[in-house]
């Protein structure tokens, strides 16, 4: 045993290449896929060993077998275009294993689809359920059905199935199909391509009529006149006892039906407004079948006319209305008005003459008959105008008064008058515009003041279809007010007071309507120093003995009737010290020199003594050395007028200062 072992360690192998084979790499559908992996092995002696043959797809393993041969075969059939893909082989010997390359194989085609329907015999107004079925591929799909038509392009559906190798569709049975003829492809794409079915099997259905064509008829004269009576009938043959509907219109106005039976019959006496086509409509669910007739109805005479003598006219003019027929055929004649509510007959006679009046207005009509038929001629309008009244002419928001630049609300009203009315607004002899109302109400003008007149004059007219004169209104004279603008505001002195002194404040408008009221106030004070109304533009103030808490910033504020108000700049005043504060202020500092330097002087002249220099008021003065003009430096005598250092300058700077 140990000996066996021994020799078969002693035997070594080398796998010098492993290979795929494919008679083709492109392979019809329903086709084989012959696939042989061959194997080169090298050993050190020659002996028999058995190898292991491993197929995948798409490194999914397909197959594997033993064989101590150097190949092996396996077959795919019959190849479908599922099976399109990269296929390789391993071999394993002796604790080694070796692989292919990667060998691309396409399968070209579909296999047929299956169509079948779920029911081959149907009725009108039912559907067809039809199923196509890949049974030997795999999804994802896209199934197309086909109705096939003689003569004419197929109805087509198509359905997408990711998971199915079948998909369901329906298609309605409509009216006239009687042998319906179906069939279906499929299609699929995927990542080796896309590819397309031969068209499946064709599936035939049969289609029952469950009811006839509708049969349209009429009973009435060949040549039918107004006066004659109309039969139309309307008749089906039922397969089976459904409960049909059946009716018959005119336009789209349905003039008889029925259900549940298979004939319906309308009857009128004949008008020229029976002229036209007529329908027969049956229906059973989804199924409706038609027929249509026209019928031609001659005219017994012509619809009346009706003339007045006046369409507009003035109140208590006289109205004046004839009605007639065209041939002048003997008829019985009938005017009537025609208010929004009810009709009022006014008289049964081809003519009606009225002082007319305002409630005469409205909308007339003649009726004529002969032999039971009656025709209306075409509606008269008449209307009937009282005189406008005189207008009135009033601002919108009840005030005189406006600001230049803005827009005033005119209205003006008559109240009485028929409309329409025409109302017209001047300005003094200038026309504004006209404005046309329908109703019992008011025209509103808007006028846009520019310029500044400070007054203006209007007045508005109204007037309608009465044969009167335009009435005017009363003249309305309006106020213009020009707002404030260009606020300037300065004072004397200009910007400095003495302490005590007094100031005059001076606010002037460059432009506003008077009066114009001023007010002064000190920045940050709510309530105002000054207020004033003038009839003027510039107002004064001044303002008496100001201290140093009167310092500060001062504006001015100037508003009108115009309710807008315009504050000015502002302006600095300042408080300074009095004349007379100054000189006090002067001659305190000269008085505090003053001491200063004669205590100097003698605090000096104490240390003369104490060093020798100077031995007594009225000695001369010794020299140690010192030249001249040291000597002259130290002279005492120099500090004794101590203003003499401070000019007129120095003075003026120092009270500044203070």
């Amino acid at each position: 045993m140990y000996f066996a072992v021994l020799v078969i360690l002693l035997h070594f192998i080398t796998i010098n290449n492993v290979e795929l084979t494919v008679p083709s790499q492109k392979v019809k559908n329903g086709m084989s896929i012959e696939l042989t992996c061959i194997v080169d092995i090298s050993k050190s002696t020659s002996f028999w060993m058995q190898h292991a043959f491993l197929f995948y797809k798409d490194d999914s393993l397909l197959y594997n077998t033993t064989s101590e041969q150097d190949r092996a075969h396996y077959k795919i059939f019959p190849a479908r275009f599922a099976d399109s893909g990269s296929y390789k082989c391993s071999v394993q010997a002796n604790g080694k294993i070796k692989s292919s390359d990667d060998l691309d194989v396409q399968v070209e085609g579909l296999s047929q689809p299956k169509l079948t329907a779920l029911k081959t015999e149907l009725k009108e107004g039912e559907v067809v359920t039809l199923r196509c079925e890949e049974p030997e591929e795999k999804p994802p799909f896209i199934f197309v059905f086909k109705k096939l038509l003689p003569s004419q392009l197929p109805q087509v559906k198509k359905k997408q199935e990711l998971k199915e190798n079948f998909a369901s569709v329906e298609f309605p049975v409509e009216e006239g199909d009687r042998i319906l003829r179906f069939q279906c492809i499929a299609q699929v794409n995927s990542a080796v391509g896309s590819e397309t079915s031969e068209p499946s099997n064709v599936t035939l259905v049969t289609v029952v009529e469950p009811f006839s064509h509708p049969k349209l008829t009429s009973k009435s004269p060949r040549n039918v006149t107004e006066g004659d009576k109309i039969d139309i009938v309307c008749t089906t043959i039922l397969a089976r006892e459904y409960e049909i509907e059946i009716l018959i219109q005119k336009d789209r106005r349905i003039l008889n039906s029925a259900r549940g039976q298979n004939s319906l019959t309308y009857s009128t006496i004949a008008t020229v407004e029976n002229n036209g086509n007529y329908t027969c409509k049956v229906e059973l669910g989804r199924v409706s079948k038609t027929t249509s007739m026209n019928i031609v109805v001659e005219e017994l005479f012509a619809k009346p006319i009706l003339t007045p003598s006046l369409t507009d006219l003035d109140e208590n003019q006289r109205l004046s209305l004839w009605c007639h027929i065209n041939g002048s055929p003997k008829a019985n004649f009938s005017i009537i008005k025609r208010p929004p509510e009810n009709s009022i007959l006014l008289k049964t006679s081809s003519n009606f003459t009225i002082q007319a009046q305002v409630n005469d207005t409205g909308s007339y009509v003649c009726r004529a008959e002969i032999k039971g038929i009656i025709k209306e001629s075409n509606p008269v309008q008449i209307t009937v105008y009282a005189p406008v009244s005189e207008p009135v002419l009033s601002v919108a928001n009840s005030s005189t008064e406006m600001v230049l630049g803005e827009t005033l609300l005119l209205r003006c009203q008559s109240m009485s008058g028929t409309p329409p009315i025409n109302y017209t607004l001047f300005r003094g002899n200038r026309l504004i515009h006209t404005i046309t109302v329908f109703n019992n109400t008011y025209a509103e003008f808007r006028d846009r003041q520019t310029k500044l007149n400070n007054l203006r004059e209007y007045r508005c007219e109204a007037s309608n279809r009465h044969s009167y004169a335009k009435r005017s209104s009363y003249k309305m004279n309006i106020t213009v007010i020009a707002p404030i603008r260009n606020i300037s505001f300065g004072s004397l002195p200009n910007g400095e007071v003495e302490d005590g002194g007094d100031i005059n404040f001076l606010c002037i408008v460059g432009e506003g309507s008077l009066p114009i009221d001023f007010r002064i106030f000190k920045q940050n004070d709510q309530k105002p120093l000054f207020y004033e109304s003038k009839m003027e533009t510039r107002v004064v103030w001044q303002k008496k003995s100001l201290n140093k808490q009167d310092a500060g910033k001062y504006f001015c504020e100037a508003s009108n009737r115009a309710r807008v108000t315009v504050r000015s700049n502002l302006l600095t005043v300042k408080v300074i010290l009095a004349s007379w504060q100054k000189g006090f202020i002067a001659l305190f500092v000269l008085a505090v020199i003053a001491i200063a330097a004669s205590g100097f002087w003698w605090y000096w002249r104490k240390k003369e003594k104490g060093s020798g220099y100077i031995e007594d008021s009225e000695s001369p003065v010794k020299s140690t050395g010192e030249n001249k003009d040291s000597e002259v430096s130290k002279d005492p005598s120099l500090y004794l007028d101590p203003s003499s250092y401070l000019t007129a300058g120095d003075y003026r700077q120092l009270l500044w200062q203070h």
